[in-house]
């Protein structure tokens, strides 16, 4: 009795150590290597310009997806498992790294974006309290359960600037970085930054080139304020002083900038 015992327990050691793979192979997955991490390393939001129905057909049965789509309600659908790639991204980079869709979580926004007012000028839309409510909450998670830095959690403008300008100038990052999710800079320190530039003058077109750079967007080096510089400056200030995101090089922009050190 005591051998049968013995030999049931044997036999449910090595169920234990095996797994389901392809057939004919012997698959142990009993051990489990400690070095390793998450292939997840940022976070990039959008939003989708069109309406809740229109952004589910979109992203489940087209050419692009997002893991997460959150609609006007707040509610938050997963299209994509986080453990394969989702289409968001396109030609991007962030930190020099253009494999986006292969490290990076998607969430799309039901939200318009803007549309053009009277006189011709964007009127960009806000987002619904239930979203960014709701975003708050899977941002924290997701955050948490793939270590993601605070620089990493971006906005699809920030990726890509020559191509996108969403999740736009009223996306809340300023909220977000309240409740401790994404980056920001130190506002006191970007105050005293200002008042010295302003008594020196304001950097030139190189030095916030450097600056873009250091601080992860895909920007040119070659100290020319061309149509690409102005564009990934604009991206800058959408995200971080959305009140003015002419991609013009000025002197709080920079003090931003030297804030973020």
């Amino acid at each position: 009795m005591i051998r049968l015992i013995c030999t049931l327990l044997a036999a449910a050691a090595l169920a234990g150590c095996a797994s389901r793979g392809p057939a004919g192979l012997d698959l142990d997955t009993s051990i489990t290597a400690v070095s390793q991490s998450s292939r997840v390393r940022a976070v990039v939001v959008h939003y989708t310009t069109v309406d809740d129905a229109k952004s589910l057909h979109l992203l489940s049965q087209g050419k692009v997806s997002a893991h997460y789509l959150l609609d006007l309600d707040g509610r938050a659908y997963r299209l994509v498992d986080e453990n394969r790639a989702a289409w968001h991204a396109g030609a991007s980079s962030w930190y020099g790294n253009i494999a986006m869709n292969s490290t990076s979580i998607g969430i799309e926004i039901v939200n318009p974006g803007w549309t053009e007012g009277e006189d011709g000028k964007p009127v960009w839309h806000p987002y619904d309290a239930r979203q960014v409510r709701a975003l708050t909450i899977l941002l924290r998670d997701i955050i948490q359960r793939h270590g993601i830095a605070a620089e990493n959690v971006v906005g699809h403008s920030d990726i890509a600037p020559q191509r996108k300008v969403d999740p736009g100038p009223l996306f809340p990052w300023k909220a977000l970085a309240d409740a401790g999710i994404g980056r920001w800079y130190n506002e006191a320190g970007a105050a005293e930054h200002l008042a010295r530039l302003q008594a020196e003058g304001t950097p030139d077109v190189a030095w916030f080139q450097k600056q873009l750079q250091r601080l992860g967007y895909a920007c040119p080096q070659h100290g020319t304020l061309d149509r690409e510089t102005i564009n990934t400056l604009a991206a800058f200030q959408m995200h971080y002083r959305p009140a003015l995101h002419d991609g013009q090089p000025d002197a709080e922009t920079a003090a931003i900038m030297l804030a973020m050190l």
